[in-house]
């Protein structure tokens, strides 16, 4: 009796061995599978992330989303599909992760089928460094005047988007364009039906502004851009230094190292070398495990034997004891302990968790060192402003870019959260308008800092109630096109379920040329498709809270939408959305706006310097706007517009002005008029709006 449980051990142990050997054979199948590299269509030697079903190359050697197809026969084509839209594969190059793309829908003209911008908002992708856009605009009509004269070189012909045949393209960063170029680009934005973007290499840019030509335009957009990727590249590294090659685990989704003998989550058990050869490879594995399994075996005999005697040994000594030993003394009981240390990071300042060019997220990890000395030691004469969760300083790289350091203001477990949503979220997205990260140091550097674009001019309310205020330069054309490119970069956000949560003046960036960059994602979360709502604490800015979200705490896209209604009537009216001074049911901007509507009395929150009463193509603008607005304000989410209706509103609006048409006015019951104009002034916009709200009560108050 006493060897049974020994027996059973032994038994159990075969078994493993067992069923272990088909494991380890396989484990080595998928090394020799994965450790060639292979041809796809034109292009040779390609390997992890990289696979294609079409080439016998599955899926466990490479990453999700990276599926090439391969063409056949006399077809050497080789196509990626990204985000919905397939791409012709020009190179792969994966010493520098490089991957290089080209639009398949413009190889022979500039006249697609539809138009479809390129999209990039997947993490495991940034665009390669010297890339700048290409924006081709189509049904623009003729170009007025002046501009005919200089910029009719970049123009062509195309029947995509209505009746309108006459087309342009541009090239390059809009930020720093010339004063004619930007008249140019002005009037393609406001002027034309449609238009789409396209990255195309910076040598190529230059050469279509400084020599125009069609066909200039469609071999720069056939030599393509390129897409530097991040599949687990730290973690590939490590297990080809450990003789591995990289793959995936797609049962367990997850990363795998094939190793020669099976596959391991990181890295190949005891750093051995990899093998080669075919099939030899595998009965030597076979072979080996059947010998290990046998001595095992032997080994788990000699350890029973050991057992029995030294049993017998045990009890011999247990009775002697019974006659010459005392009772047994009690055993203290074992102190309790606590992963709660575990649960907070440690930050070692040391320089040796940052490598020179390594990336997080996709974007360049700089080191704490390297960013103290672009920002003089963070000297206060450096700081930009307050970004809510850290100082904002102004610096300059080694490489002569000049940047916004944001440095959070405490390493603690909640920084780390927010740091790395921050960087999640801003290395994935790029649009425009929004603000483009450019790096971060590392999650456990001494400090956690974010490096940005700088952008000169400062913020909205920089201009409309700060420092700049005076200057002049926010006229109403000039709002009305913040107003939409804000509108633009959250519909964007919400297309790919990113909810801001702060969206406010201080938020919105002015370049040189007053175009908008959205900044300070710091609040920022994803928001789950399958939910209809995130709950939450209570964050964001006084004034521009969703009042709902004060109550129930349910957070959705619709509260950037209240947000951007605050937004939309600061820029009406040049006043904060909160002012204590102001009387009591007016403190809050929101309310005040409504009140003034309700009383008719829109002419007293309109900033005098908009030429409200003096122009009645801003007037009407302006009531539009205002319109528009109020709907944002709604106390219940459901009665406001989403962001994509709200830019398309706002994109009517701009039209409109350019277009010189008039809008069209919708009139309103006299019962309905009475019912706001008798109401009480609410602590938040709860009145109920219909679509019966119109222009023609806001004409009524001027």
């Amino acid at each position: 009796m006493d060897s049974l449980p020994f027996l059973i051990i032994i038994t159990t142990s075969i078994i493993i061995i067992i069923t272990h050997c088909p494991s380890s054979i396989h484990g080595n199948q998928q090394y020799l599978t994965c450790n060639t590299t292979f041809k796809c269509g034109g292009i040779d030697n390609i390997s992890y992330p990289f696979w294609a079903s079409a080439s016998a190359r599955p899926n466990f050697c490479g990453f999700p989303g990276f599926e090439l197809t391969c063409g056949t026969g006399d077809d050497q084509s080789t196509e990626f599909k990204f985000l919905d839209q397939t791409y012709k594969v020009n190179s792969i190059d994966n010493s520098s992760n490089l991957l290089k793309l080209s639009r398949m829908d413009y190889v022979s003209d500039l006249c697609p089928t539809s138009l479809e911008n390129t999209t990039l908002g997947d993490p495991h992708f940034t665009l390669a460094f010297g890339t700048e856009p290409l924006y081709l605009y189509y049904g623009c009509g003729s170009l007025p005047g002046q501009l005919n004269m200089t910029f009719s070189p970049f123009q062509f012909n195309c029947n995509v988007v209505g009746s309108s045949s006459t087309s342009f393209y541009l090239s390059g960063d809009t930020s720093s364009l010339s004063p004619a170029i930007r008249a140019f680009y002005d009037y393609l934005v406001e002027g034309c039906a449609g238009n789409v973007y396209i990255p195309v290499s910076r040598s190529n840019s230059s050469q279509i502004m400084m020599s125009p030509s069609v066909g200039g335009v469609i071999s720069a957009i056939r030599e393509g851009f390129g897409l530097n990727w991040d599949a687990n590249n730290t973690l590939c590294q490590s297990c080809k230094d450990t003789g591995g090659v990289c793959g995936y685990d797609t049962e367990r989704n997850r990363f795998s190292c094939h190793c020669s003998n099976q596959s391991y989550p990181t890295t190949c058990a005891g750093n051995q070398s990899s093998s080669s050869g075919g099939n030899s490879g595998g009965m030597s594995v076979g072979l080996g495990v059947g010998i290990g399994g046998a001595g095992i075996i032997f080994i788990l005999l000699g350890c029973w034997l050991f057992l029995i005697i030294r049993r017998r040994k045990r009890k011999a000594a247990l009775f002697e004891s019974k006659v010459i030993s005392g009772p047994p003394s009690s055993k203290s009981l074992p102190t309790p302990t606590t992963n709660f240390s575990q649960s907070i990071p440690s930050y070692p300042s040391s320089k040796s968790d940052l490598e020179k060019g390594s990336t997080y997220f996709g974007v360049q990890v700089f080191s704490y060192t390297e960013l103290e000395k672009a920002t003089d030691n963070f000297d206060a004469s450096k700081e930009l402003g307050d970004g809510g969760f850290g100082i904002v300083y102004y610096g300059v790289l080694s490489d002569g870019r000049v940047v916004a350091v944001k440095r959070l203001y405490e390493s603690s477990v909640k920084r780390v959260e927010q740091f790395m949503n921050e960087v999640e979220i801003l290395a994935r997205l790029r649009h425009k308008n929004l603000v483009t990260l450019f790096g971060c140091t590392s999650k456990h550097s001494r400090d956690l800092i974010l490096v940005y674009e700088y952008i000169p001019n400062g913020t909205v309310a920089d201009h409309l109630l700060g420092k700049q205020t005076n200057s002049g330069k926010l006229t109403w054309p000039v709002r009305l096109s913040i107003a939409l490119e804000t509108a633009e970069a959250l519909a964007f956000l919400h297309a790919f379920d990113v909810i801001h949560r702060d969206v406010k003046t201080n938020n919105i960036l002015l370049d040189n040329n007053f175009h908008v960059k959205v900044a300070d994602f710091g609040l920022s979360r994803l928001f789950p498709t399958n939910v209809t709502h995130v709950s939450t604490a209570p964050q964001g800015t006084p004034g521009y809270v969703d009042p709902e979200y004060y109550q129930c705490y349910h957070l959705t896209d619709k509260s950037d939408v209240y947000s951007f209604g605050v937004v939309l009537i600061e820029l009406i009216s040049s006043l904060p959305a909160v002012d204590t001074n102001r009387h009591r049911h007016d403190i809050n901007l929101a309310n005040m706006a409504i009140n003034k509507i309700q009383n008719h009395a829109l002419h007293e929150l309109v900033d005098p310097c908009l030429g409200f009463e003096k122009d009645s193509v801003i007037r009407r603008m302006i009531t539009s706007v205002v319109e528009l607005a109020f709907r944002c304000l709604q106390q219940e989410r459901d009665m406001r517009p989403s962001m994509e209706e709200v830019r398309e509103i706002l994109r009517g609006i701009q039209n409109e002005n350019f277009g010189g048409q008039k809008a069209e006015v919708v009139d309103i019951g006299g019962d309905d008029v009475g019912l706001l104009k008798n109401s009480t002034p609410p602590l938040s916009p709860d009145s109920v709006v219909t679509d019966k709200w119109g222009m023609e009560f806001l004409r009524k108050t001027t």
